[in-house]
């Protein structure tokens, strides 16, 4: 029986600031979270494009290269708003995503600071690496990972999509097994929850859903200053029939009357 993924998200744009920038979508065959980049201009534009155009393309099975091309028309989409409105230059955004390939693999796609975690037979492990000032100043040994994490410049990234030629995503294959658990995040949970509280939510968790829903409450009852987004994957092998993709944050709130997603 062909593997599937059961997803839930959760989005919210916290106490502090007055619009949510982040993006996702929950699909049985794929999920991404898309984090806008602060300080720039339209970063809920940027997330929504990417996300929406992504969901947009989809196809039946797709390899690496194949996603390559698909995150890259994505990009394009960023561009094209950025050629029509050139106040929006300089809009960009991060994208962490896992996919289910055409070779019975999972795919995960990343670039910038959200993140990927995988939770297998009780083991919980980072799969990305921050695009980011501090992770550099951490792989070069001149700060402890401890203190990347209250490092005043922890939130300033090296790597995004913002519609250019010259922008980098890294695609890794990954070989699925039944009862992992992925979860994607915006720094808006890493930035104030410990990952040790967050393997413990989502280790304890009895589905997608409450799992998300327990790491974003986590994240407001700790004071995040930024949006949060929690997106949940499960990798099962039922034959409950594939549904609609599902939004949330920004990329609710854009583009929904324009997406196909057949």
């Amino acid at each position: 029986m062909p593997l599937r993924l059961n997803t839930a998200a959760v989005s919210d744009s916290g106490a502090h600031r007055p619009t949510n920038q982040d993006a996702a979508f929950a699909a049985s065959w794929g999920a991404a979270v898309a984090d806008g980049v602060g300080g720039g201009p339209s970063g809920d534009l940027a997330s929504a494009a990417l996300i929406h155009r992504l969901v947009a393309t989809r196809q039946a099975e797709v390899d690496a290269d194949g996603l390559l091309v698909r995150i890259r028309e994505a990009n394009w989409d960023i561009r094209a708003h950025v050629e029509r409105d050139p106040a929006l230059q300089g809009m960009a955004t991060t994208f962490t995503g896992v996919f289910l390939g055409a070779e019975a693999d999972l795919l995960l796609a990343h670039t910038g600071d959200s993140r990927a975690y995988l939770l297998r037979d009780g083991d919980f492990s980072r799969q990305t690496r921050d695009d980011s000032y501090v992770q550099a100043l951490v792989d070069r040994g001149i700060i402890s990972p401890e203190a990347a994490a209250a490092h005043p410049r922890r939130n300033i990234i090296t790597a995004s999509l913002a519609g250019s030629e010259g922008d980098v995503v890294s695609v890794a294959t990954h070989a699925p097994k039944r009862g992992d658990r992925w979860v994607l995040c915006s720094d808006g949970l890493t930035d104030y929850v410990p990952e040790a509280d967050v393997e413990r939510l989502v280790a304890g968790a009895d589905d997608p859903r409450s799992a998300a829903s327990s790491a974003v409450a986590l994240a407001l009852e700790a004071g995040t200053r930024d949006n949060v987004t929690v997106v949940v994957c499960d990798v099962v092998d039922d034959d409950v029939p594939a549904g609609e993709a599902v939004f949330f944050g920004s990329a609710a709130r854009w583009f929904t009357e324009d997406v196909e997603t057949a």
